[in-house]
């Protein structure tokens, strides 16, 4: 299966014919590569970039087609996301990358409440516990909050629930092209939500978002509750506060959209195009 994409030049900028292939052979069967000018997209690792799917081979190649006058990589968050998953550059396996994730919950922002302002106390409690209380429900889980510098006490059952959660997250593939990388290769899955993760600083919220409970917007926005807050009190620093929500956004949309690629069984629909 080919799917192919021509752009025009314009000037200097940069142009690439990119094409997607599928494999239909062992050891990389089912999976999908990318081509740009005639050559195979590598890792910088050196490993052959290879997805599970048709959608997150075209969305990556689709970050390589908005490039133009320079190569921006800092903007291709997919692409990076899919060379951290293969190359795995901090050699971590499964458990450890669940119990990196786990740490950020004893430092959730949603779990920390402040006790001063009274506007910001009232803000917190109207816009975190309604997110909060659907993760405790969803989950069946404690987690609470506190406004003592310590945060508050995770139970272990809490814990262990989660643990077996993001145990569940699967693999790209179960083929033999995994089994042989499967030293080297982690769950990509896993990748995804951990950068959700360190990006709002809130299992709570990455949760919230990967779930689709909340939007992008959404997620965003309460990640950044104290910020706004502060924001509508003194005002806005020009371009700057903005730059950093928008940014934010693209880097929360590309790890949710990591996640539910990689995890999910997705097709490319086409549509024929008559004169």
């Amino acid at each position: 299966m080919v799917f192919k994409a021509v752009s025009e030049p314009v000037g200097k900028q940069f142009v690439y014919l990119w094409a997607i292939t599928q494999f239909t052979g062992v050891p990389n069967k089912g999976l999908f590569e990318i081509n740009l000018d005639r050559r195979k997209l590598k890792t910088p690792g050196g490993k052959l970039f290879t997805v599970p799917n048709e959608a997150l081979a075209v969305a990556v190649a689709t970050e390589w087609d908005a490039q133009r006058d320079t190569l921006k990589f800092y903007t291709m968050h997919l692409t990076t996301l899919c060379n951290t998953a293969l190359d795995n550059p901090t050699q971590r396996d499964k458990d450890q990358i669940i119990t990196a994730t786990l740490k950020y919950l004893e430092t959730d922002t949603v779990c920390y409440r402040v006790e001063e302002p009274a506007g910001l106390v009232e803000l917190q409690k109207n816009e975190w516990d309604p997110v909060l209380d659907w993760v405790e429900r969803r989950y069946n889980v404690v987690i609470g909050s506190s406004s003592s510098i310590m945060g508050p006490q995770i139970p272990e059952e809490t814990k262990d629930t989660f643990r077996q959660h993001l145990g569940s997250y699967n693999f790209w593939s179960l083929t033999d092209c995994i089994a042989v990388h499967a030293a080297h290769t982690i769950a990509p899955s896993f990748t995804g939500l951990e950068y959700v993760i360190t990006q709002l600083k809130s299992v709570v919220l990455s949760f919230g978002l990967v779930d689709r409970h909340l939007t992008v917007e959404q997620a965003v926005l309460l990640s950044r509750l104290e910020e706004e807050y502060q924001i509508q009190r003194w005002g806005n620093v020009e371009w700057a506060h903005d730059y950093d929500m928008y940014e934010l956004r693209a880097r929360a949309a590309a790890g949710a959209l990591f996640v539910h690629l990689s995890s999910e069984s997705s097709t490319v629909k086409r549509k024929l195009l008559q004169d």
